[in-house]
């Protein structure tokens, strides 16, 4: 079954873990071809947002739809349009960076392994430390490998949790340019993170969560930090609290 979908929509969606709510009515849809930021403070529910959207946590109520399809009615067909890179990075420690590459594009069932591979090797910078287990790389090194293993099936929507982390300068460059290419191609790209300059001028907008409750961020001149700064600012919160 070929389960295509454009967009990704939350509709009311409550999680809860035992006495804790960690998502809070949500509603928010997202699009093909573009990337949205989803900013807030830790414990704010964005690793949660992104785990539900990767359809690893069913809500306690509401409901998520990929665009005609649900994950009730997609099945595991859905999971294989999806990449998700974690805090959790998903590579085995034991394994060469073209080991762990290969292993993921034969679990989807990719075909042209060789050239996946090689090219997502290529695109890590890695190509010259493939035959490496990457027990011995550098944090920066494995957020490249385990990005790379996100996108080797070529998903729809891709989900970044602090895809930043451990990245140079030039790292960071590197990843950024992928994203822009990801909207391009039409995929939905959700990023969470802390480093508001690295999204600042990539995100098509962003939106923050705050004790398990989502409001968007206004647009503006201004930047990133500057907007995020002032929703905290007292009258910001009583007027994102009225907008609820």
């Amino acid at each position: 079954m070929t389960t295509e979908f454009s967009s990704l929509a939350f509709a009311d969606v409550t999680l809860d873990f035992a006495r804790r709510r960690a998502l809070n009515r949500v509603s928010v849809e997202f699009d093909a071809g573009e990337i949205v930021a989803v900013l807030g403070p830790n414990g704010a529910g964005k690793t949660t947002l992104l785990f539900v959207a990767a359809t690893l946590l069913r809500p306690t109520s509401g409901q998520v739809r990929f665009g005609e399809w649900t994950p009730a009615t997609a099945g595991s067909a859905l999971r294989g349009r999806i990449g998700l890179v974690g805090h959790d990075l998903y590579v085995y420690s034991d394994l060469t960076a073209e080991q762990n590459l290969r292993f993921f594009a034969r679990l989807y069932q990719m075909d042209q392994v060789d050239r996946r591979v090689g090219d997502a090797l290529a695109r890590a910078g890695l190509a010259d430390r493939a035959d490496e287990p990457i027990g011995a790389y550098s944090r920066g090194m494995r957020q490249r490998l385990a990005i790379e293993r996100a996108l080797i099936h070529d998903p729809r929507l891709v989900l970044l949790d602090e895809p930043f982390t451990g990245l140079d300068e030039p790292s960071t460059e590197s990843l950024k340019s992928r994203l822009r290419q990801l909207r391009e191609n039409g995929c939905i790209v959700i990023v969470t993170t802390h480093d508001l300059e690295a999204v600042d001028g990539l995100a098509d907008r962003a939106v923050v969560l705050q004790q398990g409750r989502l409001f968007p961020l206004e647009a503006g001149p201004a930047t990133l930090r500057e907007r995020y700064r002032r929703m905290y600012a007292p009258r910001g919160r009583e007027a994102a609290s009225a907008e609820r």
